[in-house]
């Protein structure tokens, strides 16, 4: 079995389908890496994912909109294809087993609009297809970044 696992940004609003009876959330998340070149400058590299998540519990597709910050893990697919210039071609695209809402990204105020403040009490922010061992953002007691080493 091979797994990925990504945290980046939604680039556009999510989308719930109804394929064969069953319901699926396609969305598309992008990572972006900062790494020198040869020379030393700074550079940027993104990565786009194209997510589908099939699964009854699309409740979470209101919150999954355009910039919200979130961590997935499914199996991964990729699949060639010629451009219209006659190169080969590449995608990534992700069978979701979980997803997770991290926040959004912040707004020109500075201040950080996050999306566990506007959801309804009742509401769970962590959705998956499986028992993740993974903590929950509400189980962690410890500020992550505060490493012990």
């Amino acid at each position: 079995m091979i797994k990925l696992l990504v945290i980046g940004n939604l680039g556009k609003d999510a989308v719930v389908n109804n394929v064969n009876g069953k319901s699926v959330i396609n969305f598309s998340v992008a990572h972006t890496e900062k790494y020198k070149d040869a020379q030393g400058n700074q550079k940027d590299r993104t990565v786009w994912v194209e997510c589908a998540y099939w699964t009854d519990r699309t409740a979470i597709a209101p919150y999954l909109k355009k910039g919200t910050q979130v961590y997935v893990e499914g199996n991964p697919d990729v699949r060639t294809y010629a451009t219209q210039d006659g190169k080969q071609g590449a995608s990534l695209s992700l069978r979701i087993q979980s997803v997770q809402l991290l926040g959004t990204r912040q707004n020109e105020g500075g201040s950080s609009n996050n999306n566990y403040q506007s959801a309804p009490s009742n509401e769970q922010h962590s959705f998956s297809s499986q028992t993740s061992s993974a903590p929950s953002s509400h189980e962690v007691a410890e500020p992550l970044d505060d490493l012990p080493f």
